[in-house]
């Protein structure tokens, strides 16, 4: 790639993409996040352009448990409708879980520069005459928690690669009314001045979808304070070169965390 289009392209990390409520998240949401002594849990996982409001099903996603020993374990058999897609884990073993789509590699488009905004090809319309393009693959991870008896931190750990949020609050021991800790991580390191964004399910009824928004320290440290108990979702969203040997030169990341506070 030549240098003028690398630095061109560089821009793309602030000068392109829809704001959260205009594009599509992926989700997955457990029917209960504290099992109890049950022994699975319950499913549903779409794309949606608003929290838990599922559009498209989520399929060709790796699904898969990390398990309280940090192990891979396999879901049961998908099932994919046309708004969502539903599978039933079992859960083995006291501990948390987590319940992840795994990362999925989605469809590819082109970016363009018009002047210094880059904008999407189909969502901008089409490139002018002689536009600089770079082709981008979206990549998506939607990531929630689950636990049996009592909590465990072992599938806590971060996988080190693209772009995850790590909670430091454990997951089950949210409380509304009291602030949360994470870090936001791509590959491993923290990732500084991100755009986080934190809906609530009931939003869809009382018009408070989004309830806050806030950015990633320089540490990549970040809290979030749910002030009711119910269902909440963590999105953020992050575009930069992809790694070597990929199918396209940048990637557009999208991350969300599913959690509950009690």
């Amino acid at each position: 790639m030549k240098p003028s289009l690398c630095r061109s392209a560089a821009l793309l990390l602030t000068l392109v993409g829809a704001s959260a409520a205009q594009a599509h998240m992926p989700y997955v949401l457990p029917t209960l996040f504290d099992l109890g002594k049950g022994d699975h849990v319950t499913v549903q996982s779409a794309f949606a352009e608003d929290a838990f409001l599922p559009e498209v099903a989520m399929r060709d996603a790796p699904f898969h448990l990390v398990g309280p020993d940090g192990k891979y374990l396999p879901t049961g058999p998908v099932t994919h409708l046309r708004d969502l897609s539903v599978f039933e884990a079992a859960i083995p073993a006291d501990g948390t879980y987590r319940v992840t789509s795994g990362q999925r590699a989605g469809r590819k488009g082109k970016m363009f520069k018009v002047g210094d905004k880059w904008e999407m090809r189909g969502e901008g319309g089409e490139p002018p005459a002689n536009a600089e393009q770079v082709d981008v693959q979206s990549m998506t991870l939607a990531d929630a928690y689950v636990t049996r008896g009592q909590p465990t931190d072992a599938a806590l750990k971060p996988l080190d690669k693209a772009l995850e949020i790590q909670a430091i609050t454990h997951p089950n021991g949210i409380v509304a009314g009291s602030s949360a800790s994470f870090a936001l991580l791509f590959d491993g390191k923290p990732l500084p001045q991100a755009d986080i964004t934190l809906f609530r399910s009931a939003g869809l009824h009382d018009g408070r979808k989004v309830v806050a928004q806030v950015k990633s320290g320089s540490d990549g440290r970040f809290s979030l304070k749910p002030e009711d108990a119910g269902t909440y979702l963590i999105l953020v969203r992050h575009r930069g070169a992809a790694p070597a040997g990929s199918e396209t030169p940048f990637r557009s990341y999208t991350y969300t965390l599913t959690f509950d506070a009690a």
